[in-house]
């Protein structure tokens, strides 16, 4: 009985399973057919929005493609129109033309008429003339060479008299305001620019305590002096000069080195070969720290920036070099200060006028090795080292070696001979007075025409009396640019010396 159970039980299940199986087949054929009725509804749908979207499209296309067309057209039409009306405008203006040439015509032949009347009357006119100078000649005794000739010699001393004339009211007017511009300007830049009038010397004596020693200064047999000289290049002159010994060397460098070198060991007592040479090495990168130092101090007190290291180093050697008692670094800063003002008053470059004004001597601080002028030198130098082509025309310039390129290497010359030139910049000795003052009379009394010429002023002017029979006015004019001339490519001299010419005509009598 459990068997047979089991068994129904079994087939039961079977059947069961067989009927599930069998609903759930029917029940997702009709879930899949009912997707795939979905799914073509959509596609359909798809369908149907692709062909109303392209109809849609298709329609544009012909309204823009009409639009074109019509826009095209009404183009067309337009251009039409200007071409017609172009056609019109040459055509009026070709019968316009041509009315203009029938009109030149006419007027050429009218012009021809004319010139053959003139031509007969300017025949007329050279017969009269011939006829009236063969009667003026006849009454005159004279030919008419003669009488062009007479005419030409009055007409010459008149014209000399009236250039004269001409010639001194133009340079006196230009005179008078050059020289009150330049006042000006010159009394403002010196006003902005103060300070001492003459620098300090750089001294090559050294103090000693005692006489004694010098003894320990030349040393046994003169090794001690000997080693300071092959140490520092100088020359050590030990004279009759009480308590004191003189450094003598050309390079102003190696002359400092020197002098603080033998001031140590006279300071220090310690004076034998070993300790020299060690003095004299520290001293030497002391003072090209000094150097350095001073190089880059100018630069900033005259305002330039963006110097390469190795021109500083140079400029600052300047501090150790003088001429006429003015040192040359503080000359350079003064000048870059005046050629700043200057330029800016003038409306030139003012960082270019400053640069050349501080760099414009840069080259005696190596012309003592070189051949050549120190202005040549220096403007090698910076022109090597990229510095900017206008401030090395300003420094190649200042002496009118080459050709002055720029304003600024005018006002360059201008500041640096304002500040050589103004009082107390610079000291001059007797002799080289005496010297300078007797070439400029010399060279004042070598001019045909010269009675007498005295230099006045300390020599900043030189008066020329000149004789009147053989000096007429504009000869004078010419005579005190000659001799300016002449005075300017003779001497050397710090600022500028007027020349004047005197010329006087005294009439004598006697009453008796």
């Amino acid at each position: 009985m459990d068997g047979m159970t089991l068994l129904i039980l079994l087939i039961v299940a079977l059947v069961a399973l067989a009927i599930g199986a069998a609903v759930g087949y029917w029940y997702k054929t009709q879930s899949d057919k009912r997707r795939l009725a979905d799914v073509e509804a959509q596609a359909q749908r798809i369908r149907q929005e692709a062909k109303d979207q392209a109809r849609e499209t298709i329609l544009h296309a012909k309204d823009e493609a009409l639009a074109l067309r019509q826009e095209a057209e009404e183009q067309l039409k337009n251009l039409r129109r200007e071409l017609r009306r172009e056609e019109e405008r040459l055509q009026r203006r070709r019968q316009e033309l041509d009315r203009r040439a029938e009109n030149l015509e006419r007027r050429e032949q009218s012009l021809n008429k004319r010139q053959s009347t003139l031509d007969k009357r300017a025949n007329e006119i050279e017969r009269l003339y011939q006829q009236q100078n063969e009667r003026l000649q006849q009454v005159a005794q004279m030919s008419v060479e003669e009488a062009r000739q007479q005419l030409l010699a009055e007409v010459e001393k008149e014209a000399r008299a009236d250039m004269a004339r001409i010639i001194r009211q133009v340079e006196t007017e230009a005179k008078e305001e050059g020289e009150k511009r330049a006042r000006k300007l010159i009394a403002l830049a010196i006003q902005r620019v103060a300070s001492e009038h003459v620098s300090e010397i750089t001294t090559s004596v050294v103090p000693l305590p005692s006489d004694d020693m010098k003894g320990r200064i030349i040393g046994r047999s003169g090794r001690n002096i000997r080693a300071f000289e092959q140490a520092a290049g100088v020359d050590v002159i030990v004279d009759d000069t009480p308590e004191a010994v003189t450094i003598s060397s050309f390079d102003p460098v190696r002359r400092e080195i020197a002098r603080r070198a033998l001031t140590k060991l006279v300071l220090d007592g310690r004076i034998h070969p070993a300790h020299i040479e060690k003095v004299v090495e520290k001293e030497r990168a002391e003072v090209e720290r000094i150097i350095a130092e001073a190089g880059e101090e100018a630069a900033y007190e005259a305002g330039v920036a963006g110097l390469p290291p190795e021109v500083l180093k140079v400029l600052g050697r300047l501090k150790f070099r003088t001429s006429y008692g003015q040192n040359q670094l503080d000359h350079a800063v003064e000048t870059a200060k005046l050629a700043a003002v200057l330029a800016a008053e003038l409306g030139a470059d003012v960082e270019v006028a400053k640069a050349g004004g501080l760099l414009h001597d840069i080259g005696k601080a190596m012309d003592h090795n070189l051949e050549g002028t120190h202005a040549l030198i220096g403007a090698e130098f910076l022109k090597r080292h990229g510095v900017s082509p206008r401030v090395v025309n300003a420094v190649a310039s200042h002496h009118h070696e080459v050709e002055q390129d720029t304003v600024e290497a005018i006002i360059v010359e201008v500041a640096d001979a304002i500040s050589g030139a103004r009082p107390g910049a610079r000291r001059e000795s007797l002799e080289d007075y005496l010297k300078r003052v007797r070439t400029l009379e010399e060279i004042a009394n070598g001019f045909a025409g010269v009675s007498e010429s005295y230099a006045l002023q300390a020599g900043r002017e030189i008066r020329i009396i000149v004789h009147p029979e053989e000096i007429d006015d504009l000869q004078a004019a010419r005579l005190a640019r000659d001799i300016a001339k002449k005075v300017e490519e003779n001497l050397q001299y710090p600022g500028q010396i007027k020349v004047t010419v005197i010329r006087e005509t005294r009439a004598t009598d006697f009453a008796k």
